[in-house]
């Protein structure tokens, strides 16, 4: 299902999906993408992504901000492994188990979730 949320970001470059799942129940969801209010386009004229575009892990886990959820022991559906700041943001928000199925290019994000004991779970694009 995240494969197919990303497919709802308006970047060329890379579409990423996010579900944040606790108890069975989707409770929350994001997409990489400009902040709300902004222009769909995430790319600059020279092809390269605008600074303040936000991450598909870091939309889902600030949407829960505004409802009465939380994501804590929950589990984040990614379609690529978090960055650095993302995986900041995952271990504050509570959640214990990642799943991805694309590796980004920089693993200090894996590193600092290994780091705080998150679980992480690799599955290949190839076995979906």
């Amino acid at each position: 299902m995240a494969i197919i949320w990303a497919e709802n970001s308006y970047c060329v470059r890379r579409q990423v999906g996010a579900l944040i799942v606790k108890d069975k129940m989707i409770i929350s969801d994001g997409y990489n993408g400009t902040p709300s209010g902004f222009e769909n386009s995430c790319e600059d004229e020279n092809g390269l992504t605008k600074q303040y575009v936000l991450h598909a892990e870091a939309n889902a886990i600030t949407k829960l901000a505004c409802s009465s959820n939380n994501s804590k022991g929950a589990t984040l559906y990614i379609t690529t492994s978090p960055c650095i700041e993302c995986a900041k943001l995952i271990i504050q928000a509570g959640i214990k188990r990642i799943v991805f199925c694309d590796k980004y290019r920089l693993t200090e994000g894996l590193d600092v979730l290994q780091r705080a004991g998150i679980e992480m779970l690799f599955i290949d694009k190839k076995e979906l």
